[in-house]
């Protein structure tokens, strides 16, 4: 897409008429949630957050790959990484998110766990080939964004003949937690913006029983402030007339059918189960698991790895945070106990998670 066309996303005066029509038709108040951790950070850093009607509540979701990941899972990919002839593989943003007694895994690697960070999970293919003599274990944390490709780099290994990499399974999916925030009591939401680079994958089709179910709207949306406020401005206009609908409006980017290839890819490798999200809790078929097929590159299986339930980190609100029940400067840690230089929970150690968002643009 051309600047030129993308600037267009951002006119301040198309973006200030539609704040004066959604003031002008709100007729009470509306809670709206952004799934995605990309929307958090777009909504404070373009400062629409400070511009909507105080009216218009706005709660972050458990669209962070990272902050959704459970703490038994944090736990088990520190300790797999202190074992010999072990060599871990991740994304950045998993370094420094904390586990039980303070430990991640930056200080795991100052005690000497081989811990590479990569950019892409292909990038795990060269390092089983150069490391013969050891198992690369990759950490496959995500939502259906994510996991196409990790499957595809597991294909890519078997046919190659690479014996030595495992993926270390965590895949999550966005529409189950979606009910499971609906059919929680404490979660009083009106409407989703829901993420547009998972609805990429998937499509509209799984997000249906938001509106048809629960009488609620949900739109899929870009990231540009224009993209956002329209989005916004159509749920005002729904929840004024009672109606309820599933729609996309970033259609420059995602098709209501979503990207077929991929989900073919993805439920080749991996299957649904079961699975635990910090805050959470236990969400039935939210999860991706390898299949059985493919249990040659199954981590778990080879290391003897089970996940359970585990306490929250004391103090730490991020559970709370993800379910839009609290924002994060109603945590006791927030902006204390815990900052970006001193994370206590993983919503503050992502750059897409909302206490660092808070953190970095909210004004006091």
């Amino acid at each position: 897409m051309s600047f030129e066309l993308l600037e267009k996303f951002r006119d301040p005066a198309l973006s200030r008429k539609i704040l004066d029509k959604m003031q002008s038709e709100l007729t009470g108040g509306l809670r709206f949630m952004e799934v995605c951790g990309t929307h958090t950070v777009a909504i404070f850093q373009s400062g629409l957050r400070s511009l909507l009607p105080e009216e218009i509540v706005h709660l972050s979701g458990p669209g962070c790959p990272v902050c959704v990941t459970h703490e038994s899972e944090v736990n088990a990919f520190i300790d797999l990484a202190g074992k010999d002839n072990v060599i871990m593989a991740t994304f950045g943003d998993l370094m420094r998110v904390p586990g039980h007694n303070g430990r991640n895994l930056k200080k795991a690697a100052a005690d000497g766990a081989r811990i590479k960070v990569v950019y892409s999970p292909f990038d795990t293919l060269k390092l089983a080939k150069e490391n013969p003599n050891d198992t690369v274990v990759f950490i496959g944390v995500g939502f259906e964004t994510t996991a196409p490709t990790i499957a595809g780099t597991m294909k890519m290994a078997r046919e190659q003949g690479i014996t030595n990499l495992r993926v270390l399974c965590f895949h999550k999916t966005v529409p189950t937690a979606l009910e499971a925030l609906l059919t929680d009591a404490m979660s009083n939401i009106d409407g989703f913006i829901l993420p547009g680079h998972v609805s990429a994958i998937i499509g509209l089709e799984p997000y249906k029983f938001i509106a048809e179910k629960y009488g609620k709207s949900a739109v899929v949306a870009g990231f540009e402030p224009l993209d956002i406020l329209q989005s916004l401005d159509q749920m005002i206009g729904w929840q004024n007339k009672g109606e309820a609908h599933v729609v996309n409006n970033y259609t420059r980017i995602v098709s209501d059918d979503g990207n077929a290839k991929a989900r073919e890819i993805m439920y080749e490798v991996f299957e649904p189960v079961d699975a635990l999200w910090r805050g959470i809790g236990l969400i039935p078929g939210s999860g991706l698991e390898i299949r059985e097929e493919w249990e040659l590159f199954d981590a778990k299986k080879e290391f003897g790895i089970t996940i359970e339930d585990s306490p929250a980190l004391p103090g730490c609100k991020c559970g709370d945070i993800l379910k839009g029940i609290k924002q994060p400067d109603e945590c006791p840690l927030f902006k204390k106990a815990c900052t970006p230089a001193n994370p206590v929970g993983p919503c503050m150690v992502s750059t897409e998670g909302s206490c660092a968002a808070y953190y970095k643009y909210k004004l006091d």
